[in-house]
């Protein structure tokens, strides 16, 4: 009977412990902020902001102020998740051979934003960055790393994304942007989140600006040659080159026979302003524009 006693008593204690852990472990749950990320996919972004400010999607006819962006998008998160604190800015984008583009990598750069790519096809259109998407939002979720995830998009191929985040326990919150007319996001998706939300012309007016080609007289000056044009690249790229030095070449290299888009835009505005000629639609005067550019540099490396 003794031994009974001591079994039951040994027992009791083992209970109390375990009861004990139990109590100090919730008590350190309640004390843990919530967690929230917010994820963005920059092909929405870029296509409906552009459209609602600019009217364009075309991404060459108009500059995103990203920093400003982000950190507006920051703000609204914190107004929402009022008792949760932020993890980071997931920036879903994509570049040819996943080769960060010079505006990529400045973003890439800012505090608590992580760039993710996907690739970028001859159509310029994403490929891969839905799947990048869903294989974060699950594995934080999985890990609860997150209890509430922001997602700026609006395509179909989300669903499954948001489908297996929910499926850890994490909330996700759609936002989208707003539609001049029609909408822009999937009506499956919207069926999905848990909540939803939209960015108006206002949010984003500070952020967004379309650029103005310059008008130039043609009166008293022939189209350029294509030899002229491939000097000016020539020259524009020796210019690049002393500003940027050579570590930002051997970052453009790998790219070739392509420009990242907001290098290839600022290389025409300065060609135009040189030449005082517009290349809008001289594909042959774009071509040896580019030529020259890349000629200049690989001497160079």
């Amino acid at each position: 009977m003794e031994v009974m006693n001591d079994d039951l008593a040994a027992l009791a204690a083992r209970i109390d412990r375990t009861n004990e852990l139990l109590t100090r472990m919730l008590a350190e749950v309640a004390k843990t902020p919530s967690t929230h990320a917010i994820f963005v996919d920059a092909g929405y972004l870029y296509a409906a902001a552009g459209r609602l400010v600019a009217g364009t999607e075309d991404r060459r006819a108009f500059d995103l102020d990203a920093e400003g962006l982000i950190e507006a998008l920051i703000d609204r998160a914190r107004s929402i998740f009022a008792d949760s604190r932020l993890l980071r800015v997931y920036w879903y984008d994509g570049a040819r051979r996943r080769i960060h583009t010079a505006e990529q990598q400045s973003i890439a750069e800012l505090p608590d934003v992580k760039v993710r790519l996907g690739n970028l096809n001859a159509n310029n259109q994403q490929k891969g960055v839905d799947s990048l998407i869903r294989t974060d939002l699950e594995s934080l979720a999985r890990h609860r790393a997150i209890s509430d995830a922001a997602l700026l998009g609006g395509d179909e191929d989300l669903v499954s994304a948001v489908e297996a985040a929910q499926g850890y326990g994490a909330r996700v919150h759609l936002w989208g942007i707003e539609a001049p007319e029609g909408r822009n996001q999937a009506e499956p998706l919207l069926w999905e989140v848990d909540s939803q939300r939209t960015l108006d012309l206002e949010f984003f007016k500070p952020y967004v600006s379309r650029r103005t080609a310059p008008a130039y007289e043609a009166v008293g000056s022939g189209r350029p040659t294509r030899e002229d044009v491939r000097f000016v690249g020539a020259q524009i790229a020796a210019k690049w080159l002393a500003a940027r030095g050579r570590d930002s070449l051997g970052e453009l290299l790998p790219g070739h026979p392509y420009l990242p888009g907001s290098v290839d835009q600022d290389l025409l505005v300065e060609a135009e302003g040189m030449l005082q000629y517009s290349l809008r639609g001289q594909a042959d005067l774009r071509r040896a524009l580019r030529d020259g550019f890349w000629e200049h540099l690989q001497t160079q490396y």
